[in-house]
């Protein structure tokens, strides 16, 4: 089946209030129909190897870290501000409905500068992008066991016979971390658990909180983000466990586009933090800067993938 994707057009464009109430849990749940209207989104066949640009313009796709409107929301100034600092050339910010589509077009190389999460970052220098730079502060980059206040739940083994939520199965931070932590604390996870990948980060906060599963992953970002804008979410809810950090998410280009134009990619990003303007759209993804990395930087993501690999389960990582 075909895979499609949304491309955002530029975000200076489309100021729109927040969804209504009503539509929240279609957007949690990560499917098309949760997509406001006014994004004026353009579907486009997931397995064509290009889409309709005109010169000078370049995708910028961001992972799922957040659903469609929430990504928008948080990654659109900062699509904004390329625009504004780069003269002669357009950037486009593209979201996908989850981590399959998403990673359907990475590895088919349809983004000219990406933020994968690092599973994916690794697989990505495989398919014609190389490693630039990441999202500094590893130590926010972990994962979170979510639990209602009220469910009883103490010790991992509560766990065992329950439904819990993820994200994804290439989700780093959201899933495969919390599922080596559940490993490694006495469960095993592929028998004891009934894992239910709901879609997106939001969807398995969500699951927690009305109580469709006893527990759910996610990592510090989604939650903390989603709390503020849901305070009955942190009143119900409680993180219960949190694993070790990995390396942040990271930025790749795609190996064929103008080095001069990464160059001028990385100055601005790598400066955010020094402008008042760069800091508030910081602020809106929680981090304090991106910074320079190379693929070597990604080496104990590639150990903590073996080690998951050989103890948890089998997991593919894209030649």
């Amino acid at each position: 089946m075909n895979q499609f994707h949304l491309l955002i057009f530029p975000v200076s464009l489309f100021l729109r209030p927040f969804i209504v109430r009503g539509c929240l849990l279609l957007l949690l749940s990560g499917c098309d129909s949760g997509v406001p209207t006014l994004y004026s989104p353009t579907f486009i066949d997931g397995t064509a190897k290009h889409i309709e640009l005109a010169d000078h313009e370049y995708i910028f796709g961001v992972h799922p870290l957040h659903n469609p409107e929430r990504l928008f929301e948080v990654f659109g100034p900062l699509v904004d501000t390329l625009n504004e600092q780069i003269p002669g050339v357009t950037f486009r910010l593209e979201a996908s409905k989850n981590y399959a589509a998403y990673e359907e077009k990475l590895y088919h190389g349809k983004f000219d500068f990406a933020l994968p999460n690092p599973y994916q970052t690794i697989s990505a220098v495989g398919h014609g992008y190389r490693v630039f730079g990441k999202m500094a502060d590893d130590h926010k980059f972990r994962g979170l066991i979510l639990v209602r206040k009220d469910s009883g739940i103490t010790a991992v083994d509560d766990l065992r016979g329950k439904a819990v939520s993820f994200p994804a199965p290439t989700a780093l931070a959201a899933t495969m971390m919390p599922l080596h932590y559940l490993h490694t604390h006495g469960l095993d996870v592929m028998q004891d658990i009934d894992i239910r990948y709901v879609g997106s980060q939001e969807s398995s906060i969500m699951n927690v909180y009305l109580g469709d599963v006893a527990a759910g992953a996610t990592w510090p970002q989604p939650w903390h983000l989603l709390a503020a804008q849901r305070p009955e979410l942190e009143a119900e809810l409680r993180v219960i466990w949190q694993t070790d950090a990995l390396v942040n998410n990271g930025l790749v280009v795609r190996d064929d586009v103008d080095p001069q134009l990464v160059e001028q990619v990385a100055a601005v990003l790598f400066t955010l933090q020094d402008q008042s303007q760069g800091r508030l759209v910081l602020a809106a993804m929680n981090l304090s800067h991106f910074e320079p990395a190379v693929q070597e930087t990604y080496a104990p993501v590639v150990e903590f993938l073996a080690n998951y690999a050989a103890t948890v389960r089998p997991q593919e990582v894209h030649p």
